[in-house]
């Protein structure tokens, strides 16, 4: 459907750039505006402390930005028709309310694997994260923002983002998207949030942060196809120290949209796609789940048989050396 869309606009100069959903993203970012201040706020009194923290101190600071990361997932426009689905509170002071709904939880991996960069690398090499992108709006600021930790942080010293060549699922990211977002941040009347817009921008010009699109991502197949379909792709996601996948459409690409029984393995439903250590963040609103502990999927299918869609549940799901 998103592609007979795309297809009928490019047929019909001078709209053939239009973006059908424009309006209702752009919506989501206004109406989560004192959401945003609340995170760019934290990361800014975050950084002028940064050099200042020990390392439980940073693990707890990266693992409290990876969550919001999660729950920004929510603001999906594709599951309410394109009806506001704005953030409204303070998530940076829900999380702990939020921990128990996060069924499988890899974050540990996901810091040692980075600490571990940071103390072998050398002066002259990089870190590279690479981000496959989901929703704009809220979602993107929190992707974002994490993205702006890394670097902070030294865990990473550039980060990839990858988006959608065309209007996607409603409210997908794409380049206009993201350059839009960028821009309305740091022209923000207010200093914390236009500080964060101008750094965004500035680690644009310096390279340090790199927005990719690729035809593959808006493509019907599952991800271990990449090698065989887009292997320009695949070879680009190798080079990664770490790949994190926002959302729910890719978590079905990644795990091939079966129905696999909860337990099974993650490493086995990616079945062969394994370009480098990569980890699955998501809010669950499909019917595809694995990687669960024996009997957890269906004890929460007899008490809340809607546990898998609602967007209630996360996960933080890696796949990579230990």
């Amino acid at each position: 459907m998103y592609r007979r869309i795309h297809e009928a606009i490019i047929q019909s100069p001078p709209i053939n750039y239009f973006d059908v959903f424009k309006e209702s993203k752009e919506q989501n970012f206004y109406e989560s505006q004192e959401s945003i201040i609340a995170l760019c706020t934290h990361l800014q009194q975050l950084i002028t402390t940064i050099e200042d923290l020990d390392e439980n101190q940073l693990k707890d600071e990266f693992f409290k930005l990876l969550q919001i990361s999660l729950w920004g997932n929510k603001c999906d426009l594709s599951l309410s028709g394109g009806e506001s689905r704005s953030q409204k509170t303070d998530v940076v002071n829900s999380l702990e309310n939020l921990k128990p709904f996060i069924l499988v939880n890899d974050v540990e991996h996901l810091w040692s694997l980075l600490r571990n960069c940071k103390k072998t690398r050398e002066k002259a090499s990089v870190i590279s994260v690479y981000i496959v992108l989901d929703n704009s709006g809220f979602e993107l600021v929190t992707d974002l923002i994490l993205a702006n930790f890394l670097l902070s942080s030294k865990l990473a010293t550039e980060v990839h983002f990858y988006g959608k060549m065309i209007p996607w699922f409603v409210s997908d990211t794409t380049i206009h998207d993201f350059n839009w977002l960028i821009e309305q941040v740091k022209h923000a009347n207010h200093k914390w949030m236009s500080k964060c817009g101008a750094d965004w921008e500035d680690y644009i010009k310096m390279g340090k942060w790199v927005y990719h699109d690729h035809i593959f991502w808006t493509l019907p197949h599952e991800y271990c196809a990449m090698p065989q379909v887009a292997p320009d792709l695949y070879a680009e996601l190798q080079k990664a120290h770490l790949i994190l996948f926002k959302g729910d459409l890719n978590y079905r690409k990644l795990t091939g949209d079966r129905k696999w029984e909860f337990s099974v393995p993650f490493h086995q439903a990616l079945n062969g796609f394994h370009p480098a250590p990569l980890c699955a963040i998501r809010t669950l609103k499909a019917e595809t789940q694995v990687g669960l502990q024996p009997g957890q999927g269906e004890q929460l299918m007899a008490s809340e048989p809607s546990w898998w869609t609602t967007g209630k549940y996360g996960i933080f799901q890696y796949d990579g050396p230990l």
